[in-house]
């Protein structure tokens, strides 16, 4: 079977956390060289290491930044008199600080196929942290009770039906486009059945792009891994380090395992998931969600290389980004366990 980039090629990592960085590093820095002119192996490997370095500052500043955007709403509101507060406000803040946070996600997910695993890990707790703190502002500033609407009549009987209410904490992200990649992958098949292994690589991201019934297994970790355009498809795949971005899904069963997974345009799929942080979905319908159900050989210890060895049943927590009402999105479901598959093996003897 043939891949989209020579770079996916077998090689035999030492398991020692170091040597694996180094090769990751060695990788990104031949891919550098291509672009430039020629150069010394020592200016390359310089470029490598400022790469890296340049993102974690980059990171490492938006986060600051974030917090003290957070602490400052927490004390502007905590200082204020409960009278002069103004509810607009805090939706405002509350959305620019939402934003703000939705794009270090992405600035991680575009990033994370050259950084290392533990960097990956580590930056993904952050943006999560970064959330919760998010959460707990708005419950401070936006509690739920404030929402509940009275009458100050007292000959007026109460309405009926009183009218649905946004939730306060969820902001509306702007629309979400999975980037076109041009990383190595399996792209353009038709009525195939696709298998590879990484095992022994040090692939950073892979791509899923333009499938039609075709059946895809993947066995061992990646950093990262994008869904474009799959119809009529199986895809099977061992744990993601980061994140798993879908767009255009239709009639498809995905196993997937990943930190954070986003789903954009997905029609009358079925996920099942192992996910640490909430799924999310935007401008889908008739989705459904069930927990992992992957089984090959080595699995295990590829679920705690990539962090996922806990289920914390997060498949079952979708928030659905085009519907912000209290009520239950319409667009997605549970499988009903009846129609699950309990199990699905595959092989992990798959060239690589």
């Amino acid at each position: 079977m043939e891949d989209d980039d020579p770079s996916f090629a077998t090689e035999t990592l030492d398991p020692a956390l170091q040597k694996k960085h180094h090769d990751m590093l060695e990788r990104l820095s031949a891919r550098h060289q291509a672009r430039k002119s020629d150069s010394p192996d020592t200016s390359s490997s310089s470029s490598t290491l400022e790469s890296t370095s340049s993102f974690l500052a980059k990171f490492s500043d938006a986060r600051r930044s974030i917090e003290s955007r957070i602490a400052e709403s927490r004390f502007v509101s905590s200082s204020s008199a409960s009278s002069s507060t103004d509810p607009s406000k805090h939706k405002s803040d509350l959305a620019d600080i939402s934003v703000a946070i939705n794009d270090l996600e992405k600035l991680l997910a575009e990033n994370s196929y050259f950084l290392p695993s533990y960097e990956v890990r580590s930056s993904l707790k952050m943006v999560s942290d970064l959330k919760q703190s998010l959460e707990s502002l708005s419950a401070e500033l936006i509690p739920k009770k404030k929402f509940s609407f009275k009458s100050k009549s007292t000959n007026k009987k109460p309405e009926p039906k009183l009218p649905e209410i946004q939730k306060p904490d969820v902001v509306s992200p702007p629309n979400f486009l999975v980037p076109v990649r041009d990383s190595p992958g399996l792209r353009n098949k038709h009525g195939e059945t696709l298998v590879k292994s990484f095992k022994g690589s040090s692939i950073g991201e892979f791509t899923l792009s333009d499938l039609d019934s075709c059946q895809v297994q993947l066995t061992g970790t990646v950093n990262a891994l994008f869904l474009h355009r799959l119809k009529n498809c199986n895809v099977y795949t061992g744990p993601v380090i980061g994140s798993i971005l879908i767009d255009d899904v239709e009639d498809c069963v995905l196993v997937l395992a990943s930190h954070q997974i986003r789903i954009h345009c997905a029609r009358k799929s079925d996920f099942y998931l192992r996910v640490r942080s909430r799924p999310i979905i935007e401008d889908s319908n008739g989705v459904r969600f069930a927990p992992y159900c992957l089984d090959y050989k080595g699995i295990e210890e590829d679920l705690k290389t990539a962090g996922l060895d806990e289920e914390t049943n997060n498949w079952a927590n979708v928030d659905d980004f085009r519907w912000l009402r209290a009520v239950q999105s319409p667009n997605w479901s549970v499988l009903p366990g009846e129609e699950r598959v309990s199990s699905v093996s595959i092989s992990s003897n798959a060239d690589s």
